[in-house]
């Protein structure tokens, strides 16, 4: 599992597409935490929104990107080494749980590290770093990384699940948004199977959304327990 998810975590930097989204993130952290005192000047913020202001680009930035972010980097982890045989290898050295465990954890170190460095930068502006926004971030990013292996290990084809990812990566934080305030009593209880509800509340509801992706990351197993390879 150890090995996975290493060499995970470090294909992740190799390639450009990383480089170019680690870059969007600094970029987005550092002007949002530099022009904070302009958003506090011009809008009408309440005490806690002001607290938060210096994060607010970045946190932004990753409710209606992040998914998209997550899925055009990772969509095909589990799919291309199916499609590629070498998940016989894999099975063969380790469980299908640590394969799907070490998966997970490659990636969400990878995500770990991005938002850390960001929230450094945040902090030579902010002079803090706010522990509540980042667990909320690491919690939407892990509930978005587990959907992620869940679509790659239910597609089988790479190139579908590329497709597929960008669809969704734009289309689920919209929906999900949505659900989140609708009154549409038909569609109103979709809001607990989605992340947003949770972030919106300002305790430690967001926690939820790491059982819903412990869940979503369950389902991912079970599929590969069954999935002859």
């Amino acid at each position: 599992m150890y090995t996975i998810a290493t060499r995970e975590f470090f294909g992740l930097f190799k390639s450009i597409k990383s480089l170019i989204i680690i870059a969007i993130l600094f970029l987005a952290s550092y002007f949002s935490a530099k022009y904070a005192d302009i958003l506090l000047v011009v809008g009408q913020l309440s005490e806690r929104e002001a607290e938060n202001i210096h994060s607010a680009g970045l946190l932004i930035l990753l409710l209606l990107f992040g998914l998209l972010f997550i899925m055009g980097l990772s969509h095909d982890s589990l799919n291309r080494e199916i499609h590629e045989r070498t998940i016989r290898f894999l099975i063969t050295r380790a469980s299908r749980s640590s394969i799907t465990v070490g998966k997970f954890l490659g990636i969400w170190f990878f995500w770990f590290v991005c938002i850390t460095i960001s929230f450094i930068l945040i902090s030579i502006y902010a002079h803090k770093i706010d522990l509540f926004i980042f667990s909320q971030i690491m919690s939407l990013l892990t509930y978005q990384i587990a959907l992620t292996l869940l679509l790659s290990m239910l597609i089988p084809k790479p190139g579908i699940t590329m497709f597929l990812g960008v669809i969704l990566g734009l289309g689920f934080p919209i929906v999900g948004l949505w659900v989140s305030f609708t009154s549409n009593i038909w569609l109103s209880w979709t809001k607990f199977l989605v992340p947003y509800y949770y972030l919106n509340q300002d305790n430690y509801a967001f926690l939820i959304t790491l059982l819903l992706a412990g869940i979503l990351l369950l389902f991912t197993f079970l599929m590969l327990k069954r999935r002859d390879c």
